[in-house]
């Protein structure tokens, strides 16, 4: 037995975090037990646990995903912790010593905050001298910088974090690190500096050319460096007057901008500093994990464009900066511009609006290692110009940053354009969850919207570690939500965007902490955030009893199912599906999210309110949109989706929806016209309503509008519309078009969710049981995900057999266990680990055309022959675009039904969709019985390729 993932608030030694009482999670693995029967943890003040100060001896009642730590912490203290585990089998393990280490907590500030007597545009370098003369045992920083900053101990950058403080809604709460700097600093004298930047505090931001100064009009600076002396002694250097400033070598800085560094300027006059009347009320230990260079890419090429510029291909939309080598000569000037797309092969910026994204740096004819300091792009391109010489690829590094998540889950198919689809989700993540989860980092916007987070929010927590990161994220929602009445934001944080109330965009303060606390098994994250959650569903409740208590959300501004493309007006964004249904569908959903939440936490009254409220809504709702034999009023794909999804639909009437739903598609050609709204469920509600075949078929789709057309058209991220980019390679417009817009990435839900068939259950959340229920499809030979819960690591594969056999591999962790659901299986012809399931020691059942298994820790495989054929032969009942589609059918059909074969292809794209058994009562292409019954037994020795 081995023990990982040892973290705290979900967290790997955490340095210098708000932790509350904190919860510590583990993970055991690489044994044959099956349970863990005790467990010890530990924690001490040293590493070799001399001094311990919690003990929790062996005990049956600690739980890996969540262990609150009974103990008063002190300030500014590392503590070491360790977990002893036992399991079943008489295994035993003691992990590796983990730690964390608290701020300031309640002391006080000795530091002042300062600002330089600078005119308030110049960048500043704040700096302080001083001189050590006992030795050094430890040394911390506890530092807040504003806009951004960066701090240096003799010559060396502190931390390996960038854009510091990081972002969230400075009126309300001001984040600071702590670095630990005992290696930077030595005996004698010593230097600190900090540089500063805009950022979001005082720079641009916002729409329309944007707004400066939104949080604030001057640089400022706390910071407190604290020495402890091996003879037991402290000294502490704080921020006051006594620092002093210089003009930055950064002449400017901004988010959308760019930078332009000089390292030519050499004013050598010393300015002083002035106490400035910040307050302390606001500044808090950091929640925000650090922002740091996840990974390095380089170019793939370097392009001479048709227009004579040279630019470099990343090879992938990423998001951060290039860092490169300069050998350039005195007074050079190299400036990269930053790009996602070309236009007829040239560089092409217009679709990031005003957004000038370059970062200009001017040479002082000394070799340098180059990068910006206050900004971040979001590119595939950039053009380099002012280059001395030939620019050679192997002097950039692309360095790829975003906030320090662990990748917990993985997909990968039979077909390398869904495995491209799945990696475009990932990359969407990476480059939009940066502290903030953006919509888009590229353009001059780059706002948390809510909408945009809480529709992506499962994707997400299948891909990531995401807890931490939307702890963060809730307690900022949580603050701006205060001071509306609990109305929440569109974006967080509100920057310039004073709005809010939308539904979908306001589920963000329900659907993100219970989707956090179902991936997670935590509970602290719905303790944080239960009075945002209730405060949301009051405010909409507010709204339906200011006009007359129908139980139904008709008021106010809503997005509707943005970008949808059935709408009324081709131009608009706004869906076709009526706002009023959508609202009041997400007011009964949140409602019921607050109960479920409330339950959790022992609130069984507030619970059962709040289920009634729900229930009541959807009676409303019912009453209003669904007729007495199950006929929704509302005929798109989202209204089913959404119906279906959000259980609105009396029991008695789903399989009605459900084909409603199927027969809307057919309509549609098989092809999605949801927005932000709909698409997040839609394959998931086709799936578990017996249209999985549909689900793959949009799946599958590569023309426009599917995912796949982004991913033929060289995606290597989710797109913000489905035609971002045209066929022809033109970008579809300039006003609202990003290429890295994560929204549409939630698909990847479904691949984890049915495809790969992992489901977390809300009665053993944070993968401590799961529903194992895969759902193959002809269309891929194989499927298999793992995922690196927090429960330990899963493994799910499955595999279509030539001789079309199914076969499943699953392997469960230690501690955890699985129901799995075999479809289209009969108990007797399962054979589990090469043996009869019927024999094997586990509990198996049939259910319908299910096969049931209950199994634990360790590896799983089953095979059998479906009871359905699951390796297609091609027929009349299949769409005749798709029998065209094949030479050998269609010689077929020229033999035996000359007139399909002849059939022109704007009638092809026009009804290719329908069988050609429902085209044949068509006046223009009758065909009799007889010879479609002759045309199948032609057709059924012809198998369906897959390629």
């Amino acid at each position: 037995m081995k023990i990982k993932n040892l973290k705290t608030n979900r967290i790997t030694n955490p340095l210098g975090f708000d932790l509350g009482k904190p919860r510590l999670s583990y993970v055991a693995y690489d044994t044959t037990a099956k349970q863990q029967t005790a467990a010890q943890i530990q924690v001490s003040l040293n590493e070799d646990f001399t001094h311990i100060v919690f003990d929790s001896g062996k005990s049956k009642d600690i739980d890996s995903l969540a262990f609150e730590l009974p103990l008063k912490l002190e300030a500014c203290t590392r503590y070491y912790w360790r977990v002893t585990v036992w399991g079943d089998n008489g295994d035993v393990a003691t992990s590796d010593p983990a730690w964390f280490e608290t701020a300031k907590l309640t002391e006080s500030w000795s530091a002042k905050w300062i600002t330089p007597d600078l005119e308030k545009d110049v960048h500043p370098v704040l700096s302080k001298d001083f001189n050590l003369t006992e030795e050094i045992a430890s040394a911390r920083a506890y530092v807040c910088g504003l806009g951004l900053y960066e701090m240096e101990i003799n010559g060396e950058k502190a931390g390996a974090e960038y854009l510091t403080p990081l972002f969230n809604a400075y009126d309300k709460w001001i984040q600071y690190q702590t670095y630990d700097i005992t290696g930077l600093i030595t005996t004698g004298q010593n230097a600190v500096e900090v540089s500063l930047g805009n950022g979001l505090y005082k720079g641009r931001f916002g729409f329309e050319g944007g707004q400066t100064e939104i949080y604030g009009d001057k640089f400022a600076l706390v910071c407190e460096i604290v020495i402890k002396h091996t003879d037991g002694t402290e000294t502490i250097i704080h921020s006051d007057d006594s620092w002093k400033a210089r003009k930055s070598n950064i002449l400017f800085s901004g988010i959308y901008d760019g930078e332009i560094y000089d390292s030519n300027l050499s004013d050598g006059t010393c300015y002083d500093v002035k106490e400035i009347d910040l307050g302390y009320n606001r500044l808090k230990a950091r929640l925000s994990l650090p922002v740091v260079v996840k990974e390095e890419l380089k170019p793939i090429e370097v392009i001479i464009t048709p227009a004579g510029e040279t630019v470099l291909d990343m090879g992938q939309n990423m998001v951060g900066w290039v860092q490169f080598n300069s050998k350039a000569p005195k007074g050079s000037e190299i400036v990269l511009q930053y790009a996602e797309l070309l236009q007829e092969g040239n560089f092409y910026q217009d679709n990031l609006r005003t957004a000038k994204a370059e970062h200009r740096y001017i040479s002082n004819g000394e070799e340098a290692t180059v990068r910006p300091h206050f900004t971040f792009y979001g590119f595939r391109y950039v053009k380099v110009s002012g280059w001395s010489g030939e620019v050679n690829k192997d002097d950039f590094t692309g360095c790829v940053l975003y906030s320090d998540m662990d990748q917990t889950g993985s997909i990968e198919t039979s077909n390398p354009l869904v495995n491209r689809l799945f990696l475009n989700a990932l990359w969407g993540q990476k480059g939009n969850f940066l502290d903030v989860p953006t919509d888009c980092p590229q353009r001059d916007e780059r706002m948390g919207w809510t909408g945009d987070a809480q529709v992506f929010s499962g994707t997400a927590s299948f891909n990531m570690d995401t807890y931490a990161f939307f702890s963060k994220y809730g307690y900022d929602l949580a603050q701006e939500q205060d001071s509306l009445g609990g109305m929440v934001p569109m974006v967080v944080p509100m920057t310039t965007v004073k709005g809010g109330g939308s539904s979908a965009w306001g589920e963000a303060a329900t659907v993100i902490p219970w989707t956090a606390y179902l991936h997670y098994g935590d509970k602290a994250i719905l303790e944080q955030q239960f009075d945002s959650m209730k405060g949301w569903v009051d405010f909409i409740k507010r709204a339906d009893e200011a006009t007359g208590t129908k139980r139904l959300w008709t008021t106010g501004f809503h997005f509707g199912d943005w970008l949808a493309l059935d709408g009324d007006d081709p131009s608009s964004p706004m869906g076709g599906t009526e706002t009023a249904f959508i609202s009041s569908a997400y007011y009964s959903y949140s409602s019921m999210l607050v109960a479920k939440a409330a339950r959790v936490l022992g609130k069984d009254e507030v619970a059962q309110e709040y289920e009634q409220l729900s229930n009541e809504v959807r009676a409303a709702i019912q009453a209003e949109y669904i007729t007495s034999t199950g006929r929704l009023a509302l005929s798109t794909q989202t209204a089913y989706v959404v119906a279906l999804f959000m259980d609105l639909v009396p029991e008695e009437h789903k399989n009605r929806i459900a084909n409603d739903l199927r027969e809307k598609l057919k309509k549609d050609k098989n092809h999605l016209k949801t927005g932000f709204v709909g698409t997040p469920y839609l394959c998931r509600v086709l799936s578990e309503t017996g249209n999985n075949d549909i689900a793959y078929t949009l799946l599958l789709n590569k023309d426009y509008p599917s995912w796949l057309y982004a991913v033929t058209m060289g995606a290597t991220t989710i797109w913000e519309r489905w035609n971002s980019v045209l066929p022809d390679g033109k970008i579809s417009g300039t006003d609202m078009n990003s290429l890295n817009h994560y929204a549409y990435g939630s698909i990847a839900e479904w691949m984890y969710r049915n495809v790969a068939g992992i489901n977390p259950v809300e009665d053993q959340p944070g993968f401590r049981q799961v529903r194992l229920a895969p759902q193959p499809d002809y269309r891929l030979k194989y499927a298999k995900a793992s995922l690196d819960s927090a429960a330990g690591l899963y493994e799910s594969q499955w595999e279509l057999k030539e001789d079309g056999q199914l076969s499943f591999k699953f392997v469960i962790p230690f501690n955890a266990t699985a129901s799995v659901e075999l479809p289209d299986a009969k108990l007797e012809n399962v054979l589990l680990n090469g043996s009869s399931l019927k024999t094997a020691e586990v509990r198996a059942g049939q259910q319908d055309e299910k096969v049931h298994v209950e199994i634990n820790s360790g590896t799983w495989e089953f095979l059998y022959t479906p009871e359905v054929e699951y390796i297609k032969y091609y027929s009349t009942q299949l769409a005749v675009s798709e029998l065209l589609s094949n030479d050998e059918v269609k010689n077929v059909l020229t033999e035996t039904a000359p007139q399909v074969a002849a059939l022109p292809q704007d009638m092809i794209t026009k009804l290719g969709h329908q069988s050609l058994r429902e085209l044949s009562h068509m006046p223009f292409l009758p065909i009799s019985k007889e010879v479609l019954d002759e045309l199948d037994i032609h057709l059924k020795k012809i198998k369906v390729t897959v390629s």
